[in-house]
């Protein structure tokens, strides 16, 4: 009797797990893509183009299967950012503003979380989303480290020591951004996995991208870190936070200290976050002069704010002198350039500049939506809560994060991602039970 060779019997379930795993294949694509160099003044990136992609393909297995794809609830919550977005496109200063930023919203806020979450059908798929997320964390992270150690990353303090990735020194941003939300998609994965080698392999992970996210100075990312990782181990439990903190300490005391990895400039950064009227640096300066001039924007116009894509139109006519006119950026492969301030670093105070009570209640609104959605289906995830834990971490990081940043530059694909992923969880995940559900756990 024949009996299969040695080479084609791993093939069938191989074969077999790519079958399951092809819908979401096109959102791993686009992962994959944010790891490739970027080029200043680029303008639409291959992940954005992939982004748009997975849209249609999205799209269009809808209407193959030939199924309703959202329940009312997920309709409203991922549908609601629509209404303010739409009304402050036509209060732009210019049509071609309108459409712009008017495209680049819906893809971030409603198009791609749309997409992710009709091509994640089950807790499966999610882990191999946020594997590869930790993929391309683990990627840009390597190469930080890098360009921290040979002196090619982004210049700080006279230095080429930023560490900054594939995304360089026009978007200082995309490196933190992508450590840090892989640290906390790992940070969920080992709290909620119930096979001890994978909570070994994501935590062992998780404390690797702490390095080039500390190499990458941003105040913001360490801070929404530090209190996303803190709610998900809260949620995991108290006794176990309370020994995961204490761990994470001692690392950190080693690593800065012992080790003397960056130890003064670290420090430097580090205390910058408190400086706000004592002898605080230009950035500090540049972010709340901005932020003031944020809010005299929706003073004047409270309720629509004023137009998408408008904050750079009215700056000047209400910052303070303190305001400079940019920030200098070099190194990292790219020459000196001038970088103009056309944001005020807040998406909150840029929502309510540009789109008013109005944006803010509306696409703010479903970011809340989903938070409390996602809260209210950890209580159901079961025995793993993987998923769960890290699904409202990223949301978490993202809405503390928001309140140094917002979105642009060529990680905002990500933010996308993310957002489709949280909302996968809060409006579909959460509600799925059974054994289906737990299948992707042993």
């Amino acid at each position: 009797m024949s009996t299969p060779s040695a080479a084609s019997v791993p093939l069938v379930p191989s074969l077999s797990a790519l079958h399951r795993a092809a819908p979401v294949l096109p959102v791993v694509a686009v992962i994959a893509l944010l790891g490739l160099p970027t080029t200043p003044d680029s303008g639409a990136t291959p992940a954005d183009l992939a982004s748009g992609l997975v849209v249609l393909w999205a799209a269009v297995d809808v209407v193959r299967r030939a199924r309703r794809p959202l329940t009312r609830t997920a309709a409203v919550v991922l549908g609601l950012p629509v209404v303010g977005i739409a009304v402050a496109a036509t209060g732009a200063v210019t049509p071609g503003d309108g459409i712009a930023g008017l495209g680049r919203y819906l893809q971030v806020f409603v198009l791609v979380p749309l997409a992710v979450v009709l091509l994640v059908r089950e807790r499966r798929d999610a882990r191999l989303v946020l594997w590869s997320l930790a993929g391309l964390a683990l990627w840009q992270g390597a190469v930080g480290v890098h360009q921290y150690l040979t002196g090619t990353g982004a210049s700080y303090q006279g230095a080429d020591i930023r560490a900054v990735g594939t995304f360089g020194p026009s978007d200082v941003m995309g490196m933190s951004t992508v450590v840090a939300c892989g640290v906390v998609a790992l940070t969920g994965l080992a709290l909620g996995t119930p096979v001890r080698r994978q909570r070994a392999v994501a935590a062992g992970c998780a404390l690797a991208l702490l390095v080039p996210l500390a190499l990458s100075f941003s105040r913001g990312a360490w801070i929404a870190t530090a209190v996303a990782c803190g709610a998900q181990l809260l949620l995991a439990g108290v006794r176990r936070a309370v020994k995961l903190f204490a761990a994470a300490v001692a690392a950190s005391v080693v690593l800065v200290g012992g080790l003397g990895v960056g130890a003064a400039a670290l420090q430097e950064r580090l205390t910058s976050i408190t400086q706000v009227t004592d002898t605080p640096d230009q950035s500090v300066i540049d972010r709340y002069t901005m932020w003031a001039a944020a809010t005299d924007m929706w003073q004047e116009h409270p309720v629509t704010g004023v137009g998408l894509k408008a904050f750079p139109a009215y700056r000047d006519a209400h910052a303070s002198l303190a305001l400079s006119s940019g920030s200098d950026t070099e190194g990292a492969g790219q020459g000196y350039r001038r970088q103009p301030l056309l944001s005020p670093h807040n998406m909150y105070l840029l929502l309510l500049s540009e789109q008013g009570l109005l944006g803010l209640l509306t696409v703010a609104g479903s970011w809340l939506a989903l938070l409390v959605c996602a809260l209210r289906g950890l209580r159901r995830a079961g025995r793993a809560r993987d998923c769960a834990l890290a699904a409202c971490g990223l949301l978490l990081w993202q809405l503390v994060n928001f309140l140094y940043a917002d979105i642009g530059g060529p990680s905002t694909t990500l933010t996308a991602i993310c957002f489709g992923l949280v909302a996968w969880w809060a409006l579909a995940g959460g509600a799925t039970t059974g054994p289906a559900a737990e299948s992707g756990a042993r």
